[in-house]
């Protein structure tokens, strides 16, 4: 495989997990039971809780399988072509899904503090827009970082230290300088998931005042109309 005039590793080989040869069948029926735990405990009910099931299931089906079949048998090999489509999956379906969990809280604000204004806002067309965004917001994303990645020349090294092809351990197997690389890779994932995460904990931070409000008023109508059963008798 030729990329720009340097031959590149034809394949890799993930190291996985450290662990004691006699570790290898207990290792691989944990996994296992967990991954299908995993695959067969997302039964969608609701629009944007079926997506969310889609990605728990295929995010565990980018890097399991592979590893599960590394408990069984010696060969780690990974091609170089299935190592850029693992790194694009993993964080294609992990940005995916951090989207998809902000849309979700925006859902849940509008529910519990514009009750009478969701059914406008979130139509179903919103709705189709908001998880159609998620995946072109993912998409976009992960080409990003693979295309980023893997345009780095990878001649030397092929031995993976990680039980997947993840960004840091690609980045330890080639020559050239990865500074760059390695802070527009801490730049954008971190501006992604703290952006997300500060969206998803105001969106909640709304509801927890609303709930409290709504637990106050409550209280005040329990407590007059206690006072006015006192005052009857």
């Amino acid at each position: 495989m030729q990329i720009g005039n340097q031959t590149s590793v034809p394949h890799f080989i993930l190291v996985g997990l450290h662990h004691l040869p006699q570790l290898r069948t207990p290792l691989f029926l944990a996994f296992l039971l967990i991954y299908i735990l995993t695959v067969s405990g997302n039964g969608p009910t609701y629009w944007f809780l079926c997506h969310l099931s889609f990605l728990d299931m295929t995010i565990s089906s980018a890097t399991v399988p592979k590893m599960l079949a590394g408990f069984l048998s010696d060969s780690r090999v990974i091609s170089f072509g299935g190592c850029v489509i693992q790194l694009f999956s993993f964080h294609f379906l992990g940005s995916t899904e951090c989207f998809l969990y902000t849309f979700m809280a925006y859902d849940r604000f509008l529910d519990i503090c514009k009750p009478l204004h969701n059914a406008t806002i979130m139509t179903h067309r919103v709705c189709n827009y908001l998880a159609l965004g998620s995946w072109l917001g993912g998409t976009i994303h992960s080409l990003f970082q693979t295309s980023f990645i893997f345009r780095l020349p990878f001649c030397g090294p092929n031995q993976v230290d990680y039980f997947f092809c993840d960004i840091p351990a690609i980045l330890r197997l080639t020559h050239a300088d990865t500074t760059i690389n390695e802070l527009v890779t801490f730049v954008d994932i971190g501006f992604l998931a703290l952006t997300c995460f500060m969206l998803i904990l105001t969106s909640y931070g709304y509801i927890v005042a609303a709930s409290l409000r709504i637990q106050s008023v409550d209280g005040c109508h329990n407590r007059l109309q206690r006072l006015g059963a006192l005052k009857k008798v």
